[in-house]
């Protein structure tokens, strides 16, 4: 486990059992909301795993009862004030979400507490989503004033319908653990207290079989979300160009000091 902590000092990594690795977000006090490092971790770390001979499956999941409550505030401050960090942070995204897609091992999330933004992406683009019952899962881009970029258009209308991703996406509805298994946006629901051992329970099975025929029905199975490249690079594009404006300055602020937005553009 020394190459990962080295190499991804903003993340856990745990070796419950052979062949699986357990990935815990961590930001104590913040709710693991993800930040600068955190970001650029979580978009790279996909391709060490694809070439661990000694993984075979990957949970991840966020410390202390909750799994993530999206970017931290001080980076988007950041993308929003400098050009540099915007075009950093607009690779990073891009690559978290293809790196996930395009790595050969299955990936179990195991969501609870909250679930947001840049934790939501490996959340619901894991080949198996598992949520606590009370969780709540939100994708809050509008209500802070830039566009659902992140992952949302590639995935969520494939798994919930146009008309339900339309919903959530443009009002930051959140959606709870029983909604979300309902409408097919995650895999599983169970009680709040089992999520985290039926995450292991499914990783132990995906790690039993075989490597080459889960590896492969999850490449085919992917080219779903392949196919749906080009409006993900859109979607990404317009939530960028997001950062550049007003609105995004009237998102943040608003957030900071608990209040509801006053979108004037």
């Amino acid at each position: 486990m020394t190459e990962y902590a080295s190499a991804f000092p903003s993340l856990g990594f745990d070796r419950p059992e052979d062949g699986i690795l357990v990935i815990t977000m961590t930001a104590a006090g913040k709710l693991n909301a993800v930040s600068a490092d955190m970001h650029r971790e979580l978009a790279t770390v996909w391709n060490t795993i694809d070439r661990d001979p000694d993984t075979r499956a990957v949970v991840i999941r966020g410390a202390g009862g909750t799994f993530s409550s999206g970017g931290d505030l001080d980076l988007v401050d950041e993308i929003v004030a400098d050009f540099s960090a915007r075009a950093r942070v607009l690779q990073e995204a891009r690559d978290l979400v293809y790196n996930v897609i395009n790595c050969g091992k299955p990936i179990v999330s195991a969501m609870d507490g909250v679930a947001v933004g840049a934790g939501l992406v490996v959340g619901l683009l894991a080949d198996v989503s598992i949520v606590g019952r009370s969780v709540r899962l939100i994708d809050g881009h509008t209500r802070l004033g830039v566009a659902a970029g992140d992952h949302a258009a590639i995935v969520w209308p494939l798994l919930c319908g146009l008309a339900k991703a339309k919903y959530h996406l443009l009002t930051c509805e959140p959606v709870s653990g029983e909604e979300a298994e309902r409408i097919g946006l995650v895999s599983l629901c169970v009680p709040d207290e089992e999520v985290h051992e039926r995450a292991l329970s499914v990783a132990r099975t995906l790690a039993a079989g075989s490597e080459t025929a889960i590896r492969w029905t999850k490449y085919a199975l992917n080219n779903w979300l392949r196919a749906a490249g080009p409006i993900f690079d859109a979607s990404l594009a317009l939530e960028f160009l997001g950062f550049t404006g007003p609105d995004v300055v009237e998102g943040v602020g608003a957030r900071r000091q608990k209040r509801t937005a006053q979108f004037r553009t």
